[in-house]
């Protein structure tokens, strides 16, 4: 897949507002709750002003939980022009779920939330930890997204085909999170991950391609690691990457499949 004229390749550049879900959700003590909450009182607000300088429009994957909590962040993303995309209820792990009718549940809970106070239903989801039960596929095919960000078997975008219904696939990949070098191992420090990043970029230009990058407010937002946001982004908008919003490059993967059926894969 390549990118659209008058770009090198395309950055996809989202944000898992998670906040403190994950944590009420585990049922931590309160200072673990507050590490989570940090995103949502302060990371949050320094992610939009970046992005705002830089004129980037782009996806939170949001579970349900967070949006009942700060509505009025999200009615700031909407009205920024930004996309609230699905990312569970209560950032559920969906691989632990066996009832279809149970994670059907979640999804419902999640997509009114967002419903109510952005007055339209989400078209996009990310899977919270990036883990699928046995029925996501399905439900995401039923219920009308548009695309999936949470598997990690290309390179590229693709569309999965299934009974005339189409699901574009936005992959990411571990390597890609802020999270896991930052928060969860740590194991690099800022600098050290912008560099290994804006490798990535180069490789997505050498081949005028795709990549994705994925950001948590309350780990990108904490301190001063918001500085490698703006590096990242000034460095992309250099290199003439297109920063849309997933459901923007979900459309555009969409026209374009329909003259290259490569991209496009039965179920």
């Amino acid at each position: 897949m390549k990118a659209p004229q008058n770009y090198n390749f395309i950055l996809f550049l989202s944000f898992d507002f998670d906040g403190e879900s994950a944590e009420v959700m585990r049922k931590e003590d309160p200072i673990t709750i507050s590490r989570g909450r940090y995103g949502s009182r302060v990371g949050i607000h320094k992610v939009i002003s970046v992005l705002e300088r830089y004129n980037i429009r782009t996806t939170f994957f949001t579970p349900g939980w967070i949006v009942e909590h700060y509505p009025e962040i999200i009615k700031t993303l909407v009205r920024k022009g930004h996309e609230i995309a699905l990312h569970g209820y209560l950032h559920e792990r969906l691989d632990k779920i066996e009832r279809l009718e149970d994670e059907e549940h979640i999804f419902k809970l999640g997509e009114n939330a967002i419903l109510r106070i952005t007055g339209t239903k989400p078209l996009g989801f990310r899977a919270p930890y990036w883990r699928w039960s046995r029925n996501t596929l399905s439900l995401l095919l039923s219920r009308g997204y548009l695309y999936d960000s949470s598997l990690m078997d290309s390179d590229d975008p693709y569309v999965i085909k299934h009974d005339e219904r189409k699901l574009v696939v936005l992959p990411v990949d571990w390597r890609l999170d802020d999270w896991p070098y930052l928060e969860l191992y740590r194991t690099l420090t800022p600098k050290e991950l912008l560099s290994m990043w804006l490798e990535e970029l180069e490789y997505a230009r050498s081949r005028k391609g795709f990549v994705s990058i994925t950001l948590h407010p309350q780990c990108i937002g904490r301190g001063a690691r918001i500085k490698i946001l703006e590096e990242l982004i000034t460095v992309a908008i250099k290199m003439k990457a297109w920063i849309p919003k997933g459901i923007d490059i979900a459309r555009y993967v969409l026209g374009i499949a329909q003259e290259d059926s490569i991209l496009i894969r039965e179920l």
